[in-house]
């Protein structure tokens, strides 16, 4: 049976439960999922305006779109490896506050952004990965992320899976609107994914994208939507990867083996090379002042 919903702050044995388990699902069941999920969630941030146009105002995601994707991830890769409570968890949720300390975000957009780190990993390996996650899978996801919103001072924070799950839909039925600035953010967001690639594949691959994304979230951007058919070659497509990827699980736990871990953190990045601290993370403007003691 899930465990119960906390009606507050996770007991310790809740939240140890759901490190364990979301360490497990980001480093060994479902790493490429999640990492793609949470590039989805990012998007689905700009789709809201008052996000977007602080986003803007800061000028990182236009002027430097690979170091601020590669902080985000890297800093989310070490809660989820390493757990909230310990030295490098602790670490990580203090540059995360000190950064966040200096700017005017609304607890209400700190609580949607807060939302999209659950919703979409359950709706993405839901419809792409090699099979759903279970609904204490789930509830575990929830009360990792809640733990961390607490951490960060939210309030108002959900109290179940059920109302931050209805938070998430709300705001993006209620606030998804097109706005300038979403498009400029995520114009220069989409140019740096692609940048890897060959010049020559970019547009197949800027229109597979598109087949990820609903109608609200490409009218928010002002982006066009998809080809006919588009939606479908890539759903087969994710499908026929995750069958793959299932088999080869399976194979791994009939050996008993659980494999190394593949957390974004632990491999190479393009703003750091193989490896980074801590002290490197966070808009170069603020750099000094994140540093001091």
């Amino acid at each position: 049976m899930p465990p119960a919903l906390p009606e507050s702050s996770p007991s310790p044995q809740q939240l140890a439960a759901a490190e364990a388990c979301c360490h497990r699902l980001a480093g060994h069941l479902f790493p490429w999922d999640i990492t793609r999920s949470l590039e989805l969630a990012l998007l689905r941030t700009f789709s809201v305006p008052s996000i977007s146009g602080l986003l803007v105002q800061t000028g990182e995601f236009e002027q430097r779109p690979r170091k601020r994707y590669d902080d985000t991830g890297l800093m989310v890769a070490e809660l989820l490896r390493h757990g909230l409570n310990s030295a490098a968890g602790s670490a990580v949720i203090e540059r995360m506050n000190r950064i966040h300390g200096h700017y005017a975000i609304s607890n209400d957009d700190f609580l949607y952004v807060l939302s999209t780190f659950v919703a979409e990993p359950i709706r993405w390996i839901a419809r792409y990965g090699w099979r759903a996650l279970s609904q204490e899978e789930q509830q575990h996801l929830f009360v990792f992320w809640q733990a961390v919103g607490e951490r960060m001072g939210l309030h108002h924070l959900p109290a179940s899976l059920e109302e931050l799950l209805s938070l998430n839909r709300r705001v993006e039925s209620e606030s998804f609107a097109y706005a300038e600035s979403n498009r400029r953010v995520a114009d220069a967001t989409l140019t740096m994914l692609l940048s890897d690639w060959p010049a020559g594949l970019r547009p197949l691959l800027r229109t597979t994208l598109m087949g990820l994304l609903d109608a609200p979230l490409c009218d928010s951007l002002g982006w066009s939507r998809p080809p006919t058919g588009i939606e479908q070659l890539v759903l087969l497509a994710l499908r026929t990867r995750s069958r793959s990827s299932g088999m080869s699980q399976w194979l791994r736990q009939g050996l008993g083996q659980e494999g190394r871990s593949h957390f974004y953190s632990q491999s190479p990045t393009p703003s750091y090379g193989a490896s980074f601290r801590l002290e490197q993370l966070g808009p170069p403007t603020l750099l000094d002042r994140l540093n001091r003691p």
